[in-house]
């Protein structure tokens, strides 16, 4: 699943430290040269950029950008220097502080990410914020979904490639049994399968649940389960059958209703970029029959715009 930024084959930190400071160096910012210059790096190599940029100027590169812009472009800039896991602790941990949670934002990063990232966010939370991500998502959620939080706090998911066809068969018949052919709804039940088998796995398992009951397992989830629990379970079935029409979804959703939820639209953009921005980017325009540039066009404006646009399509 390719993404649309990768990492630069003339990679020059030094050069490329210069041309920045240049940009932000005197009377007014050429955003068009910090725009063009993070686009053409990956992650890692900005971070090599950062490194360069503070051992020859002696001041950190973030500042410094932050100090030259302004509102959205400067909260993408930042989002893009900072390593991505670095980027999912703090976003966590914004979803979790101040009144009430975004449990939308918890549900996004929790239910799409690989073990091995979910136990580097949990480091990466500890250093930072000096509590444990669960005990955060203890205090903060309640109930079956803060079982679910638990769950795949634990990074416990199965990563064999292989399917089980005979254990997905008997999978599907506890899910169904567990939901709508049960008095009530065994939610734990549920909850094991979705968040301990692989993704293949559950993918089968998916496809199983809809031959056995004539049904769609999300429409079984929507019956039996509301509100953040529903929300939750249905983004691990939508991502595990088709990550980048998840994604591309959840950009939908950024751009609906008055004003446009511009912290999930960088979020997912940025956090996308190097792993499968390139597919959701073209699921958008096959869902929604409009280029997700012209979209961004349509709800941003400015640099901010020209980001967006130029991470989303790279010239």
């Amino acid at each position: 699943m390719p993404g649309t930024i990768v990492a630069n084959d003339d990679f020059d930190p030094v050069g490329v430290t210069e041309c920045l400071r240049k940009a932000m160096k005197g009377f007014g910012t050429d955003e068009d040269q910090i725009i063009s210059t993070l686009v053409n790096h990956d992650n890692a190599q900005r971070q090599e950029i950062s490194t360069a940029f503070k051992a020859a100027y002696g001041k950190d590169l973030i500042d410094e950008l932050k100090s030259e812009l302004r509102g959205d472009l400067e909260d993408v800039t930042v989002a893009l220097m900072t390593p991505p896991r670095v980027y999912d602790a703090r976003e966590l941990h914004n979803a979790l502080s101040g009144a009430g949670t975004t449990e939308s934002t918890l549900i996004e990063i929790m239910c799409t990410r690989t073990n091995d990232e979910i136990n580097e966010i949990k480091e990466k939370y500890k250093e930072e914020f000096e509590s444990e991500l669960e005990d955060d998502l203890k205090s903060d959620t309640s109930g079956y979904f803060e079982r679910l939080m638990v769950s795949l706090c634990a990074a416990g998911r199965e990563e064999n490639t292989d399917v089980d066809y005979d254990r997905a068969i008997a999978d599907a018949t506890a899910f169904h049994e567990a939901g709508a052919g049960a008095w009530g709804t065994e939610e734990a039940e549920m909850n094991a399968i979705l968040c301990l088998r692989s993704l293949p796995q559950l993918r089968q398992i998916i496809v199983n649940y809809e031959e056995f009951t004539g049904t769609t397992i999300e429409e079984s989830i929507k019956n039996e389960c509301s509100g953040t629990l529903q929300n939750g379970y249905l983004a691990i079935v939508q991502s595990a059958k088709d990550t980048p029409a998840f994604f591309a979804r959840k950009l939908k959703e950024c751009f609906a209703g008055l004003g446009t939820n511009d912290n999930d639209l960088i979020r997912i953009v940025v956090s996308r970029s190097e792993i499968d921005l390139a597919d959701i980017r073209d699921s958008y325009e096959s869902i929604y029959e409009i280029p997700l540039v012209d979209a961004i066009a349509d709800e941003c404006g400015g640099d901010y715009k020209k980001m967006l646009q130029a991470v989303v399509n790279p010239q």
